[in-house]
């Protein structure tokens, strides 16, 4: 029997991806190498905290960007920094400004643990803390 295909749906900015199993995982592209927790899309989007400084995504989910807005591109997959595994900061000490800590201004920050680039690590004072994962670096399954 074929496996059925995901509905998406928009809503606001996001893309939120219906059927399937209700857990995912996110893996570098490159290696294949698991770099998220367990993953459930976010539905009730009342859950967005917008405040500086705090988790902008409750831990255990996910949302995907519907278009490029600011810095982040269209299909970007937006997680708490908690459920963020088998990664490091990069190594390019150029990308790693912030005050408390990482602005994300400066282009991608974290790599899998095998140094491939997946995205960008949000979590200084005056930014929502969230990791935003490179849609073409990285992928769902």
């Amino acid at each position: 029997m074929a496996k059925e295909k995901p509905i998406l749906a928009l809503t606001g900015t996001h893309i939120h991806i219906k059927g399937g199993s209700d857990k995912l995982k996110l893996i570098c592209k490159a290696c294949n190498l698991e770099i998220s927790e367990p993953l459930s899309e976010l539905k009730d989007l009342n859950l967005i905290n917008e405040n500086d400084g705090q988790d902008y995504i409750p831990r255990g989910f996910y949302l995907i960007q519907e278009e490029t807005a600011f810095e982040i591109l269209k299909g970007s997959i937006i997680i708490n920094i908690k459920d963020l595994i088998n990664s490091n900061r990069h190594s390019d000490s150029s990308r790693l400004n912030g005050c408390c800590g990482l602005d994300g201004c400066d282009g991608m920050n974290r790599v899998c643990l095998n140094d491939h680039e997946i995205g960008t690590e949000y979590s200084d004072c005056w930014r929502f803390h969230k990791v935003v994962l490179n849609p073409e670096l990285v992928q769902l399954i």
